[in-house]
């Protein structure tokens, strides 16, 4: 008697999740799922804002150095000579390898004589633009590149670029408040914009952020780094305080929060590279009270600040030490905003500059333009 073997079926256990989140079922099911603050080697194909913007400061700052021309302007006497139109001023005028102080006035650097009392407001959306020089530019890029390019591929390059923008404007505006007879730039305020936007959107989404320690050492790092750089003169800091609130009140209004699909235990960090975790974003409008809030705050900010400057508002007069939160003083260079008076005497071919109640004088074989009179008359009676 033969037996037949006995098939017998096993169910196969179906595979489960390794972690999973309840979410609502009313939630279409089909959602692109990307991964958060992903390498910027998969960079989204609409993340061009923060590009855009370093491309246009770049090609300004060339602009700049068109129009400075040391080469004609200061007869040569200029760093980096090679470079011919392109050279830099002495490094006795300018440390950071840029422009000199006329050039910058006329290409719309923020000063109290042409800000206030030749009704410049233009200035505001200038300045924001200009750079005091390579130093100061390739810095100031750098942090924009690495924080900027973050931010905008997780929320986009349309809110990013709104924060900027304003951001930047805020941090001119507070700027005019303290401002000395002397130009300064306000670009940096759009960098602190960043800062004050990254730093919101941690403490939104605190609870689904590992390696905060890590992230927080690179946000303190390009604060330092660009606070002390703005110790310098022409770089202007209290720009960086206000483009750092309005980052932080806008990321507040603009920002959303992620809407977890699925990932594992372990959280996606703030600047994780290596991202295998998948997750979707409710694009909604949530925590709305927090939103009007901060909406109404920035507001009010910017309200404030233009009446600040329609009724010609000093800060300095009531907070002379403030000045020091902006410009240290150094031999090798100075931050007096007061503007110096020369005798100047032509004779045979060679201009002769005196300080005005003082014995200091110097001659130079050529003549020069008014403009450079006044930056070379600063120079060597401040």
């Amino acid at each position: 008697m033969t037996t037949s073997p006995i098939a017998i079926t096993l169910p196969l256990p179906s595979q489960q999740p390794r972690f999973s989140i309840d979410v609502d079922d009313t939630v279409p099911a089909k959602r692109l799922r990307v991964p958060f603050f992903k390498s910027l080697r998969h960079r989204k194909e609409n993340a061009w804002i923060i590009s855009l913007f370093v491309f246009l400061q770049v090609i300004v700052f060339a602009s700049t150095m068109f129009i400075n021309n040391c080469w004609h302007n200061s007869h040569r006497d200029c760093a980096f000579q090679s470079l011919g139109r392109f050279s830099f001023q002495p490094l006795r005028e300018n440390l950071l390898l840029g422009p000199s102080a006329s050039t910058l006035d006329e290409m719309g650097a923020l000063r109290t004589t042409l800000l206030v009392k030749d009704h410049g407001a233009w200035r505001f959306f200038t300045s924001v633009w200009l750079h005091s020089g390579v130093f100061h530019l390739i810095i100031n890029l750098i942090s924009v590149l690495f924080v900027g390019l973050h931010l905008e591929q997780e929320f986009g390059p349309l809110r990013i670029g709104v924060i900027y923008l304003l951001s930047a404007i805020t941090g001119s505006m507070v700027a005019a408040l303290f401002l000395q007879d002397k130009p300064t730039v306000t670009s940096s305020g759009a960098l602190f914009g960043l800062l004050g936007t990254m730093l919101s959107a941690l403490i939104q989404n605190w609870k689904i952020y590992s390696k905060k320690s890590e992230a927080f050492g690179i946000f303190y790092l390009i604060l330092v780094i660009n606070i002390l750089l703005g110790l310098l003169p022409y770089i202007n800091n209290f720009s960086n305080i206000g483009g750092f609130l309005g980052g932080f009140l806008l990321g507040f209004v603009l920002l959303f929060k992620p809407d977890l699909r699925k990932m594992s235990q372990s959280k996606a960090g703030l600047f994780e590279y290596e991202v295998k975790h998948s997750f979707q974003f409710r694009q909604r409008l949530d925590r709305p009270v927090l939103r009007i809030v901060s909406l109404a705050i920035f507001s009010l900010l910017l309200a404030g600040l233009t009446l600040a400057y329609l009724h010609g508002i000093n800060m300095n007069k009531s907070c002379p030490s403030c000045q020091y939160m902006d410009c240290i003083p150094s031999n090798w260079w100075t931050c007096s905003g007061e503007q110096m008076l020369c005798e100047t005497m032509v004779n045979e071919g060679r201009l002769t500059l005196t300080c005005d109640g003082s014995d200091k004088f110097k001659v130079f074989p050529f003549n020069l333009s008014q403009a450079r009179i006044n930056d070379v008359c600063n120079l060597i009676c401040s």
